[in-house]
């Protein structure tokens, strides 16, 4: 499918892409100020990875690649606020289930999520999100943020740690990483 998109197949592209399109707005909701921000900058990474697509690297996952590119795109806006995460996410589940247990799920992840974004710093966050939303190995979230795998390795366990000492109530708050 990547080798009909880079020939310039304009529905092969879009097949390709089409798969990604609700996770990088979900991520992007993380890193932009506004669902309207989110929306923006997933718009310029999806015109800016087709726009580049020849510049596309096989030996790296392709969700590596545009991650990144969704990344530099996040980076370009200005953030004043923190998306609630509460608002944003309710359109953007990948399955439904028990209504009751999906209200608890996201009572918890919504927690956890928006005390991440309070203690941890962007590309802690970032790699969290990566790591244990989008279920990325440490080897892509390396390469997705430019980081070495050592790096991203410390930073997750941090930022593990950090979380476990706030949702917890141990700890006297010196390991967050903000």
């Amino acid at each position: 499918m990547i080798a009909a998109a880079k020939a310039g197949s304009v529905e092969a592209f879009t097949d390709l892409v089409g798969g990604y399109r609700t996770r990088l707005l979900r991520f992007l909701l993380t890193r932009c100020a506004s669902f309207a921000d989110a929306e923006d900058a997933l718009q310029d990474t999806l015109i800016n990875a087709f726009r580049y697509l020849h510049s596309y690297d096989p030996r790296w996952r392709f969700s590596t690649w545009l991650y990144r590119i969704a990344i530099r795109n996040a980076g370009k806006l200005h953030r004043h606020d923190v998306v609630d995460l509460t608002a944003e996410l309710g359109d953007l589940r990948d399955e439904e289930s028990d209504p009751l247990q999906q209200c608890i799920a996201d009572s918890e992840s919504e927690n956890l999520w928006v005390s991440a974004r309070r203690l941890l710093n962007d590309e802690v966050y970032a790699a969290m999100w990566l790591r244990y939303t989008e279920d990325m190995s440490v080897a892509d979230i390396s390469n997705t943020l430019d980081r070495s795998v050592s790096w991203t390795k410390v930073n997750l366990m941090r930022g593990r740690r950090a979380l476990e000492n706030e949702l917890g109530g141990a700890g006297n708050g010196n390991e967050a990483y903000g």
